[in-house]
């Protein structure tokens, strides 16, 4: 990025011991440079106002043809852009051609897997915070027709009559959905293929992985390759029918690929997914908010034998009447149940535990907003595409610079909501994980015929599953929470890592190497950075990674989601950004043709400059 371009500065803080005093090593840009540069570039943008403004006064206090008039006055009657009127007409052409492009591309077909019209109990539709019996059975005399009907009609009035359990807590905003927005496409031009199904080999192998993850929640990344739980996890993993998450070269999942995102039969997607360290460098790079430091050092949660504990695994000899899991399913209130354990310690993110921690509570779209405050410290080049990668005389601001850059992520973001919220209430309604552990549990306590549900024998027979049970005396999925899940469906996950990564790539070079990477010191308890030594790591590869440490941290490592929703939503998301960004091309006065590295290797072109626009939404 050239010099004009405001960026924050970048420091390496480590903290020598629990703690301790800060200590601030530098590392690129220092704050007192960067504070130099915005400085300059304010006087400069002050100094250019003035100039204008020292012109028109004096053009309209000479009369032309005066000697030293200004010949060449500026007239906004003249027309094109400046003019009121041309713009007006020209506003509402783009409007209505935008809205005619959405209107004609065809819609998607909204498919479901079928399972919620097969099992009469309706195990796997999604009715958290509804009434249910004591081994978790949804009530279909009261309850479940008036949650129906609300979906089935999307009437205000009928969402307000839905007859919820006793615990007092409200379904998370089932009409989000519903919502029409002005950006992309509709909400209904989006659709996520039909999930697996819950007696199907690869369901079975998305909750082994989430059963190996709790057992390893307290587990550092950095140390998996010599950690003996990390890989049996691996080891079991790899030989489990149904998983379609990455392999390496020669079809193994080890422990490098544990956790991490991408598919083993498209080896192409995510690329730089798998290379360098779990975290991405967005997320432990320290940077600048302004003249704010952000050390990117987390509160987290203690550990398990530390202070903390995982949460839902108590069961009654029969069912679950007066368990914590049940309870929570008729909608128990937080401050009901018991109390989540913080590390009066802020750390950098060594496990899944602390990512657990960031995104219970985070704002979207924090994590990519810190992204780009870092690839402006960086100093990353603007995308190639860009007009200011190669224009001399002036530079983006509130069009393709900073102002523009950090309400993107917000907008697309946003938008984005309504797409995901759309497709979980909507069209899928799956259950959580932690419903299909509770399964698990009846099936192997000897009361499966208390419900419609069969499951593989994948999952059943598990180490994992069995690993679980010694330790806690049931079947059912440790959460890294007290209430588990949030109040919506699984399916699509909604964590907003997935369109926001696309619009940093539509505003920077992708390919650009990150300077000077750091990894969390092994065994330092999330307290130093290291330098990390091995292969490049690309802005693309980084962010294609920061988009799964944030999903995965959300839902496989809190034992929230399924890897198959976040993998699914990080391509609808994607599209929607896509859509988005099209939309925002034609507004701006710039011409310009992006290219943009897509989650499956291939090139998306963003265009309003007579090249060939991404056909989306």
């Amino acid at each position: 990025m050239k010099d004009k371009q405001v960026g924050q500065s970048v420091q390496t803080e480590t903290q020598s011991k629990e703690g301790g005093a800060t200590k601030l090593e530098k590392g690129g840009s220092s704050r007192r440079k960067f504070l130099g540069r915005a400085g300059t570039a304010t006087a400069a943008m002050a100094a250019a106002s003035v100039g204008v403004l020292g012109k028109s006064a004096k053009a309209l206090t000479q009369p032309p043809g005066s000697v030293g008039a200004i010949t060449t006055e500026l007239d906004g009657a003249s027309g094109g852009n400046v003019n009121p009127q041309s713009r007006r007409q020209q506003s509402f052409k783009i409007r209505q051609s935008q809205a005619v492009r959405h209107h004609k591309a065809p819609l998607p077909p909204q498919i479901t897997n079928g399972d919620n019209n097969l099992y009469p109990d309706k195990a796997t539709v999604f009715t958290k915070c509804l009434v249910h019996d004591d081994f978790g059975r949804v009530d279909l005399v009261s309850s479940y027709p008036s949650y129906v009907n609300a979906l089935n009609s999307g009437l205000q009035t009928d969402f307000e009559g839905i007859i919820l359990g006793s615990g007092g807590s409200t379904l998370n905003d089932p009409q989000g959905g519903l919502c029409y927005q002005l950006d992309g496409g509709d909400t209904a031009a989006f659709a996520a293929p039909p999930a697996p199904t819950i007696a199907g080999t690869e369901e079975a192998a998305e909750m082994v992985e989430l059963y190996w993850a709790a057992q390893l929640r307290d587990h550092e990344f950095n140390n998996y390759d010599n950690d003996s739980l990390a890989q049996a996890a691996a080891a079991e993993i790899n030989k489990l029918p149904g998983y379609v998450g990455p392999r390496n070269s020669s079809g193994q999942v080890t422990t490098k690929e544990l956790f991490r995102g991408g598919f083993s039969a498209q080896p192409n997607y995510f690329p730089g997914e798998l290379i360098g360290p779990y975290v991405s460098q967005f997320a432990i790079l320290p940077t600048f908010f302004g003249a704010q430091p952000i050390s990117q050092q987390w509160q987290v949660f203690l550990p398990v034998g530390g202070g903390g504990a995982d949460y839902m695994t108590d069961a009654p000899a029969q069912g679950f009447a007066g368990s914590n899991w049940l309870n929570v399913q008729n909608g128990a209130q937080i401050s009901t149940l018991p109390q989540l354990q913080f590390d009066p310690v802020y750390r950098y993110p060594r496990n899944g535990r602390d990512w657990s921690t960031m995104t219970r509570v985070d704002l979207p779209p924090q994590e990519a907003f810190v992204g780009l405050l870092l690839l402006l410290g960086m100093g990353a080049p603007v995308n190639p595409g860009s007009p200011y990668a190669v224009m001399k005389a002036d530079n983006g601001f509130n069009t393709l610079g900073g102002p523009d850059f950090s309400s993107l992520v917000g907008q697309v973001a946003a938008c984005a909501l309504d797409i995901v919220w759309y497709s979980k209430w909507q069209v899928h309604l799956r259950h959580r994980p932690e419903v299909t552990g509770a399964l698990a549990h009846l099936i192997l306590t000897g009361q499966g015929a208390e419900t419609d549900v069969t499951l593989d024998s994948s999952l059943l027979n598990s180490q994992a599953i069995h690993n679980s049970f010694s330790q806690y005396g049931t079947y059912l999925l440790p959460q890294a929470f007290p209430e588990g899940s949030p109040v919506h469906p699984d399916y699509p996950a909604w964590h907003l890592g997935r369109p926001t990564v696309t619009v940093l790539k539509f505003l920077f070079d992708g390919n650009f190497v990150i300077p000077n990477p750091m990894m969390v010191e092994v065994g330092s308890n999330g307290l130093t950075l290291v330098p990390y030594t091995g292969p490049s790591l690309t802005v693309n590869g980084e962010l294609n990674k920061l988009a799964h440490n944030i999903s995965f941290g959300h839902g496989i490592h809190a034992g929230i989601h399924f890897r198959s929703a976040t993998d699914q939503s990080l391509l609808l998301g994607e599209t929607f950004a896509l859509s988005a960004l099209q939309d925002k091309a034609e507004c701006y006065n710039e011409r310009f043709t992006i290219n943009i590295q897509k989650f499956d290797g291939t090139t998306a072109t963003i265009s309003n400059n007579g090249g060939a626009p991404t056909q989306i939404g």
